[in-house]
């Protein structure tokens, strides 16, 4: 009996609709992967440095040894790239690049899914409508039934596509948005560690020729 639902399921949809059901099961994959691995990252951060907002970077932001990524790109920004660039904003896209490179890639993906779906679709569609006019030509006279059933199946790809599609669009600008936003905090807490990192040694080099 399961064969059977299979068979008649695969007929109706046809290879282009088993395709989308891939893609469909492959964007929820990404977009739950990523939304928590995101939301996990940014958490952990703020535990990490609970004072961010006001300045609170000190000598735990050199010594990081985690891999939380937003961590792992301020402490190199101040141990290493800030000693010789000028420009922290290009420091800091390339560390978010080489650090989020998996995030970037798959929310890429999303968006191929988002952009190849509705063409499956309709690819899928078309090849139900050739088998509807291959019925009809070959047929004296068609029955209407026959046909409005064949045209209903036909179409069900084009509404596939697009139920994937959509919800894949809006998942892929909220996570770009979210990504964006890291990039912008990390751009502003790298300037803030910088900055707090330079006054402690200013403060110890004063506290050396007092002393």
């Amino acid at each position: 009996m399961d064969m059977l639902n299979i068979a008649s399921i695969y007929k109706a949809i046809g290879p282009a609709g088993c395709a989308l059901v891939l893609a469909a099961c492959a964007a929820v994959y990404f977009a739950l992967k990523n939304y928590i691995y995101l939301y996990i990252v940014w958490r952990d951060f703020r535990r990490a440095y609970p004072d961010i907002e006001k300045g609170g970077f000190g000598e735990e932001c050199m010594e990081c040894t985690g891999d939380n990524p937003l961590a792992c790109i301020v402490r190199d920004v101040v141990h290493t790239h800030a000693g010789h660039s000028e420009d922290i904003r290009a420091e800091v896209a390339y560390l978010f690049h080489r650090n989020f490179e998996q995030v970037t890639r798959e929310i890429c993906y999303l968006r191929l899914i988002s952009v190849m779906s509705p063409m499956l679709g309709l690819l899928g569609t078309i090849f139900g409508m050739v088998t509807v006019f291959q019925t009809i030509g070959e047929s004296a006279a068609p029955d209407a039934a026959m046909l409005a059933t064949g045209i209903w199946e036909a179409l069900i790809t084009t509404i596939m596509g697009l139920c994937v599609a959509i919800p894949s669009l809006m998942v892929y600008y909220f996570l770009i948005l979210r990504f964006k936003g890291f990039h912008i905090e990390a751009v502003e807490h790298s300037y803030r560690a910088l900055d707090r990192v330079r006054k402690l040694k200013a403060g110890g080099c004063c506290h050396e020729e007092h002393v």
